[in-house]
């Protein structure tokens, strides 16, 4: 009998959704999801110039004009393949209202901190909502959300967030 898979693969491939499928999970993550962290690579352009698209779309399905983001630039550790500049990353988080951050998946370089971003992100997003804020349903105060960006980006909130998912 012949092996189903070469020598040199230790699992099965993964069965992929079709890409209608696709789309309708990814809808739902954003109808169910608290926070996104958009993050594209630095060394892809294209995976730069598709952040706008998904951030419209949660936009469009949550029907907000502000929900709570963070835009990750990954692969920091390639800067020599780099084919995105950090200043176009700075200024689509500054157009979205939200803030940015370099990472490393591979090197654990601000992983973290972008997952703690988001959670302070949500966390405040939720409080405006509860007290009834503006901004607590379109842009997050000011005309693109950088108000409240710029005053409270220094603050670290303590404790921890229960009930929050980060998907």
């Amino acid at each position: 009998s012949r092996p189903l898979l070469p020598p040199s693969a230790s699992t099965p491939p993964l069965p992929r959704p079709c890409p209608c499928h696709a789309s309708a999970m990814r809808e739902q993550y954003m109808r169910t999801g608290e926070g996104f962290l958009l993050v594209y690579s630095i060394t892809s352009r294209n995976s730069f110039d598709e952040i706008s698209t998904f951030h419209q779309q949660i936009l469009r399905v949550k029907d907000k004009d502000y929900f709570p983001v963070i835009v990750v630039a990954n692969k920091c550790d390639l800067e020599y393949e780099r084919q995105v500049g950090s200043h176009e990353g700075r200024e689509l988080a500054k157009h979205f209202g939200c803030r940015f951050i370099e990472t490393s998946a591979k090197q654990r370089i601000n992983v973290d901190e972008a997952f703690s971003n988001l959670v302070r992100e949500i966390r405040r997003y939720n409080k405006e909502q509860t007290i009834g804020r503006p901004g607590a349903t379109g842009a997050a105060g000011g005309a693109n959300g950088m108000e409240r960006f710029q005053t409270e980006e220094g603050k670290h909130e303590g404790g921890c967030c229960k009930g929050c998912v980060v998907l």
